[in-house]
C-alpha cells in the first residue's frame, strides 16, 4: 500500500493551517541512514506581491539551500522527500501537532497530539493583519 493518499491528508492540514492562521512550523526529519540532508524546514513568507510563499530550507551536512514555493509547488517538491530520505514530517500549529510517519512497511500514519507552540508563525500573524488569509 502506498504512502502517498495519506501525506495528502497531512498536506491538506497544512494548508487548513495557513488558511486558519495557527501553524507555527513545518519540518520535515528523521532520515534512514547518515544521509547529505539532514532535514528541510518549511516556513512563510511575505512576496511583494501581497501574498506569500513558502521558504524551503533543505540543510546538508555543509550547507543550507533555500528555494521559494507556493504551497502547492512545495507540495510536489517535498513530497519525493518523504521514505527517501526523511521518515517524518511534523506540523506545528497553535491548536495541535500533526505528525506524518511511515513506519518498516513504509505504511503512513498521522498521529494528532497536544501543541508545543501557543502562537503562530510571526509571519503567520502578518499575514492575518493584513488580511491575505
Amino acid at each position: 500500500m502506498s504512502f502517498q493518499p495519506v501525506f495528502v491528508q497531512f498536506w491538506e492540514k497544512v494548508k487548513e493551517s495557513i488558511q486558519n492562521g495557527t501553524y507555527a512550523k513545518l519540518t520535515l526529519a528523521k532520515t534512514i541512514g547518515d544521509t547529505e540532508l539532514k532535514n528541510i524546514y518549511v516556513r512563510p513568507v511575505l512576496v511583494d506581491e501581497g501574498g506569500y510563499k513558502l521558504c524551503l530550507t533543505a540543510r546538508y551536512k555543509t550547507e543550507e539551500i533555500e528555494s521559494f514555493h507556493t504551497v502547492d509547488e512545495a507540495f510536489v517538491v517535498l513530497a519525493p522527500y518523504m521514505n527517501n530520505p526523511f521518515l517524518t514530517a511534523l506540523l506545528f500549529t497553535t491548536e495541535n501537532d500533526i505528525t506524518f510517519k511511515l513506519n518498516k512497511k513504509r505504511v503512513g500514519t498521522i498521529i494528532e497530539q497536544a501543541p508545543t507552540f501557543k502562537n503562530a508563525s510571526g509571519v503567520i500573524i502578518e499575514m492575518k493583519e493584513k488580511g491575505i488569509i
